[in-house]
């Protein structure tokens, strides 16, 4: 028997099979692009995940392998209001990544006070909240806040139409600020209400849960035997530190994507606004996460810009760059910014250009700013009280070698590269798999190799992040001028 394990992402939806000892038997891919309609939203449709997991799950039973539990996961915080009937009523409004709700984030922050909301969630209300987004809706489409009533996320939307179950997970509800308690880990009734009194919000239950078993209705769209146990599933970057064991404390999870995403597992709740604090996958668990607005994306963005060259062809152009980029430095703030600094107006920023600098230099910058974010984050951690035992890296950035040594090479810290690090998608089969109880996952996903620093670059990203640091507040204003000319303000 097998597992299916399925995760709806940024740019692409992914699948694998997997048997009872954690081997990859077959892998799905279908991409996606997300809704830009205005500057700063981000949207998509969720009948797209459903039609896309349909697709892969197909895909991956010609294979003729029998599923045993199916595990779902996804990008998030996201908000797809519903109405009763549980139809979606208009696109998904994405993760941080959507900074529309910037005048709603003020408004709640002063109606309940900073420092309660930081108190209760563990967070400050950011782009990555979920209230903010619905207060959003309730100020710009009144007729779709009037008849929405229920909440639901990628994982939790697959689940719905492969069950009929409306749940969500512990993890996802703590990052709906400010509508979950994280220390009493249940709904906050009073701050629902000071949003959205009619609100019908979701069953709780953690990732590796059972959300229910295949209906009938979605046996015959997908494929899957009726009465297959389907687990509850959560965000994405929590999945995918599932997927490579990162789920101890000391260890600290470096998603590599179209978004960067860093989760450290910690042995109480670190209450700090410039990171966010919530529950963890697990039972008893606790994280201090953080996540860059960009990363893949911007080397994507000038992939685009060169006339779309392969990406293997770029790395090898970017490695011969070396290290600094030719004198180049980048700010990675081309969607704004999530952690640590948590501002939507930051714009990204290229210094030190001349008519001498190539492509390679270029997308070397890419690499090196996101590798700065990193460390930005990670001195952030650490300034809040979590400690670093281990750096494990998962992600297709992590192909190819030379993003995963930049980072180690920038941060100063080796990194563990798993054997599987496809993600999110093996995260959600491997939670499928502790459910049914068929599989010993602790065996799953030995580590294959270990990325160490170079000590001759640590010493030169050292200066080279002071530099980094200071660019920010440098550019700060001007930045947040150039985003209101933007929007026409």
């Amino acid at each position: 028997m097998s597992h299916l394990g399925v995760d709806i992402g940024t740019s692409s939806s992914k699948g694998v099979l997997v048997d009872a000892r954690g081997r990859v038997l077959a892998s799905a891919v279908r991409r996606h692009t997300v809704s830009r309609p205005e500057p700063g939203h981000v949207e998509m449709d969720a009948e797209t995940w459903w039609a896309e997991f349909c697709a892969i799950t197909r895909e991956l039973l010609s294979h003729g392998e029998p599923v045993d539990t199916v595990g779902v996961s996804g990008m998030g915080p996201c908000v797809v209001p519903a109405d009763s009937a549980n139809r979606p009523l208009r696109p998904a409004i994405l993760y941080g990544v959507d900074t529309r709700a910037r005048t709603q984030i003020a408004r709640l922050e002063a109606d309940l006070g900073r420092e309660a909301v930081l108190d209760r969630c563990g967070s400050v209300l950011s782009t990555q909240a979920v209230g903010p987004k619905v207060a959003w809706l309730a100020e710009h489409e009144p007729d779709v806040f009037a008849v929405a009533r229920r909440l639901f996320m990628p994982a939790s939307f697959l689940a719905h139409r492969l069950t009929g179950a409306y749940v969500l997970d512990h993890h996802s509800a703590s990052q709906s600020v400010p509508f979950y308690d994280t220390r009493a880990q249940q709904w906050y009734r009073p701050w629902v209400d000071a949003v959205w009194p009619h609100a019908e919000l979701p069953d709780l239950r953690w990732p590796g849960d059972p959300a229910g078993t295949v209906t009938a209705e979605a046996s015959a769209a997908t494929g899957l035997a009726t009465g297959t146990p389907v687990i509850t599933g959560t965000i994405d970057a929590w999945t995918e530190a599932v997927s490579v064991g990162a789920t101890e404390p000391g260890d600290l999870m470096l998603m590599y994507g179209t978004t960067m995403f860093l989760v450290a597992t910690v042995t109480r709740q670190l209450r700090v606004p410039e990171l966010w604090s919530t529950v963890g996958a697990f039972p008893g668990t606790r994280s201090l996460a953080g996540g860059m607005a960009t990363s893949g994306a911007i080397t994507e963005w000038l992939r685009e810009l060169f006339g779309s060259p392969d990406h293997a062809d770029l790395l090898a152009e970017a490695a011969r760059s070396g290290v600094g980029a030719g004198g180049l430095a980048m700010l990675p703030y081309f969607a704004g910014e999530r952690t640590p600094i948590a501002d939507p107006d930051a714009r990204g920023v290229i210094v030190g250009l001349t008519v001498e600098h190539t492509r390679a230099d270029l997308y070397r910058a890419a690499l090196e700013g996101t590798a700065h974010g990193v460390r930005h984050n990670i001195e952030a951690m650490r300034d809040a009280g979590a400690g670093t035992r281990r750096l494990v890296a998962v992600g297709g950035g992590t192909r190819g070698g030379l993003w995963t040594q930049i980072v180690s090479d920038v941060v100063g810290l080796p990194q563990d590269i798993p054997t599987v690090t496809i993600g999110a998608a093996y995260g959600a089969a491997r939670l499928a798999a502790q459910h049914s109880g068929s599989a010993d996952t602790a065996r799953w996903n030995p580590i294959r190799e270990r990325c160490l620093p170079d000590e001759a670059a640590v010493a030169v990203y050292d200066e080279l992040h002071t530099l980094y640091r200071e660019l920010y507040p440098a550019t700060r204003e001007a930045a947040h001028t150039l985003a209101r000319f933007r929007r026409g303000g």
